[in-house]
C-alpha cells in the first residue's frame, strides 16, 4: 500500500479547527469531483457532525457542488432513526438539514433490523455503489475506498466501533459487521480492512499515560494491529509529526492543551 507522510495541523480553538476542516473537506471534495464526478464521504459519531456544520455557513455553502456528495457512515447504533443515540439522527440535525444535499445521496444504515441483519444489508448497499462507480475500490484490497472517511478515537481506544481485543479486529473477509458494545447495544461498524484508508482524524492532544492510551498498547495482534492503524500512532508527545509504517493518513487536526472531547456539545 502506497504510504502518505501525515501532515499534522495545530490549532488554538475548536472555531479554528472547525474552519480548517471545511476548507480541508471543500478541497478533497473538489479533488474528487473533478477527478470522478463524485465525492463519497464517510462520518463517525462524536463531534465531527457538529464541526461540519460549519459546511452550511457562508461562505462555505456557496463552494459546494452538494449535488455531487455521497454521505455514509462509519458506525451506527442499533437503535430507531430518531433516536438520540443515532449517528444518523445527529449529523441530520447538525450537518445533514442544513446543506442542499441530495436525498438519495445520503445513505444511512437502514433502522428496524437487527444488528446482523442491518450490517449484511449496509454492505450489500456499498456494494451497489461500488457497482455504480460512486465509491473507488481499493486495487490493493478490493475494499470500498471513500473519498474521505472523518474518525475521532473514543474513550476506550475505539475507532468507529472497533473496540480493542474484540474479534471483529480480525474480520477480513466482511467490510460492515455487527458488534455487541454491551448487553443493551449494539452496532454495526465499517471493518479494519475499510477503514484502512483512513485520511483524516478530527481530535485534541491525549497524555499517552492516560487509559485511552495504555488500553491501545496491547501485546495482542488484533491490539498491535489495531494499534498500527490508529491514527493516534503517528502523535508523539510533542506533536511532532512522525511517519511509521502505517495505513494512510494525509492530515489530522488537533487543538492544541485541550482534553480529548467525544460528547456532542455545541461548540
Amino acid at each position: 500500500m502506497e504510504k502518505i507522510k501525515p501532515e499534522l495541523r495545530i490549532f488554538e480553538s475548536s472555531e479554528e479547527l472547525s474552519s480548517n476542516l471545511a476548507d480541508y473537506v471543500i478541497q478533497v471534495a473538489e479533488s474528487a469531483v473533478k477527478e470522478r464526478g463524485s465525492f463519497s464521504l464517510v462520518l463517525s459519531g462524536g463531534d465531527i457532525p457538529i464541526r461540519l456544520g460549519k459546511l452550511s455557513k457562508a461562505p462555505y455553502v456557496r463552494l459546494v457542488e452538494w449535488s455531487k456528495w455521497h454521505v455514509f457512515w462509519a458506525e451506527e447504533n442499533v437503535v430507531p432513526k430518531r433516536h438520540p443515540d443515532s449517528y444518523y439522527w445527529q449529523a441530520k440535525q447538525w450537518f445533514i438539514s442544513k446543506v442542499p444535499l441530495l436525498p438519495a445521496h445520503v445513505n444511512p444504515v437502514r433502522p428496524g433490523l437487527s444488528g446482523e441483519s442491518a450490517a449484511n444489508s449496509y454492505e450489500f448497499a456499498i456494494r451497489q455503489q461500488l457497482k455504480s462507480r460512486t465509491v473507488q475500490v481499493s486495487r490493493s484490497t478490493d475494499c470500498p475506498r471513500f473519498d474521505l472517511i472523518l474518525l475521532s478515537l473514543g474513550s476506550g481506544g475505539h475507532v468507529s466501533s472497533l473496540y480493542p481485543n474484540h474479534p471483529v479486529l480480525e474480520e477480513e473477509s466482511q467490510w460492515v459487521a455487527c458488534v455487541s458494545k454491551d448487553a443493551s447495544c449494539e452496532s454495526v461498524t465499517l471493518t479494519l480492512p475499510v477503514l484502512s484508508w483512513i485520511l483524516c482524524w478530527v481530535g485534541s492532544p491525549f497524555d499517552r499515560t492516560r487509559p485511552k492510551w495504555s488500553c491501545l498498547e496491547m501485546e495482542t495482534s488484533s491490539g498491535l494491529r489495531m494499534l498500527r492503524l490508529l491514527p493516534c500512532s503517528y502523535v508523539p508527545m510533542n506533536l511532532t509529526p512522525r511517519q511509521l509504517p502505517t495505513p494512510n493518513l494525509n492530515c489530522y487536526l488537533l487543538i492544541k492543551n485541550k482534553p480529548l472531547s467525544l460528547n456532542l456539545e455545541l461548540l
